[in-house]
């Protein structure tokens, strides 16, 4: 058996659900944070499984769609100036700015390179000393020490042509933001377990006791969301909230010091503007003053901004949680993947793209030929 498959079991997931039925008697509105995890709940249909006093609501986990319209515009700006090669992760490209997107810049003649890495990225610098190097720095917690690591590197190698042009944002203050929202129903959490993994879980403790919410340190894989489910509806039904972790594998409670000391060392905490969401105070991370010259919005200068969503989409509705991407009038008939009206149709880790990957195309049961087959898991099968 590989390991994974361990987390697959068609039989122990049958089991946490009959646990979640005998104990519920809800109504409960649960959250997941990460995107990733709603890409896994609606691959397997897992909330179409739960009880009906179960619901689960789709957060702002999706590092790519809540980057901020304006940052995408500058990014869009940079990419098109002579001599720059921009990097990026692939999940950027398709994502629409205010009037077009990097693959548009890329078409249009910009030199716009996906990486892996942003080391990739510092290597393309050192090897094209006479071009502007500029990566994409977007994400939550889980990206940020890998691009600290490239700017560290780029200063200690002397490496001036290289920048980052940096989007980064927190996990708690969204939770926060979202709990003190006038529409907020969130009465748990599922926390992304890779952030936590980097960050610890020193910051949720308080948020927990001050909002009296459940929050569950939760993996990806069906049977890590579904003991996360079922531990979140434990301590609501007993009125608890405590921060539990349910992802021990790969979570400590103190996360990976030497990660935050390299995020400590290159960034500072800063407000930071949500797409979809608005602005979120201390939400994210900018540059430190030492690095200062690695910043790609200092160094190129870009101003005269001006950014318009397109009027019909609701994708800060469906970041917000307030509705699904099926209750928005656009969603697979003037938004689709090929022709996005937001990011959260383009990322991977978009709600939007979830439903329309896995054809949830309604509020009702999903096709059974969209479901996983049975060898590859499915609880659901």
């Amino acid at each position: 058996m590989k390991y994974i498959d361990e987390f697959n079991d068609p039989a122990l997931a049958r089991r946490l659900l009959d646990e979640i039925r005998a104990t519920v008697t809800g109504p409960w509105a649960l959250m997941e944070v990460c995107g990733g995890q709603t890409h896994s709940i609606i691959r397997h249909g897992i909330d179409q499984l739960l009880p009906d006093e179960v619901e689960l609501i789709h957060g702002p986990g999706c590092p790519v769609c809540v980057t901020p319209l304006d940052v995408i515009d500058k990014a869009l700006e940079i990419a098109a100036r002579p001599g720059v090669i921009f990097c990026s992760f692939g999940d950027m490209l398709r994502v629409p700015g205010t009037d077009r997107d990097l693959f548009r810049v890329k078409g249009e003649g910009g030199d716009v390179r996906v990486v892996y890495s942003p080391l990739d990225a510092l290597d393309l610098a050192r090897k094209n000393p006479d071009r502007e190097v500029v990566f994409f720095a977007i994400g939550f917690e889980t990206t940020a020490p890998a691009n600290a690591m490239a700017v560290h590197q780029a200063r200690r190698l002397g490496v001036r042509n290289f920048s980052l042009l940096v989007s980064h944002v927190r996990v708690p203050p969204a939770i926060e933001a979202i709990m003190t929202a006038p529409a907020c129903r969130v009465q748990g959490f599922l926390a992304a377990g890779h952030v936590c993994s980097v960050m610890g879980t020193d910051e949720y403790p308080d948020l927990a006791d001050r909002y009296r919410v459940p929050i569950v340190v939760t993996g990806f894989e069906p049977l890590d969301i579904l003991e996360g489910i079922r531990r979140a509806v434990h301590q609501l039904e007993r009125g608890e909230h405590r921060v539990e972790n349910a992802y021990a594998r790969a979570v400590r409670d103190q996360g990976n010091p030497a990660a935050q000391r390299m995020i400590e060392e290159v960034f500072e905490v800063t407000d930071r503007n949500w797409r979809g969401i608005g602005p979120i105070p201390a939400s994210g991370w900018r540059l430190t003053e030492a690095f200062r010259d690695h910043d790609a919005e200092h160094r190129f200068d870009v101003t005269g901004i001006r950014t318009e969503e397109p009027a019909v989409c609701r994708a800060g509705e469906v970041l917000q949680g307030l509705i699904k991407p099926t209750e928005c009038e656009a969603f697979g008939t003037a938004c689709t993947p090929r022709t996005p009206l937001g990011a959260t149709m383009v990322s991977s880790e978009g709600a939007c793209a979830a439903y329309y990957l896995y054809r949830r195309m309604t509020d009702g049961p999903a096709p059974r030929e969209s479901r996983v087959p049975q060898e590859e898991m499915n609880p659901v099968g």
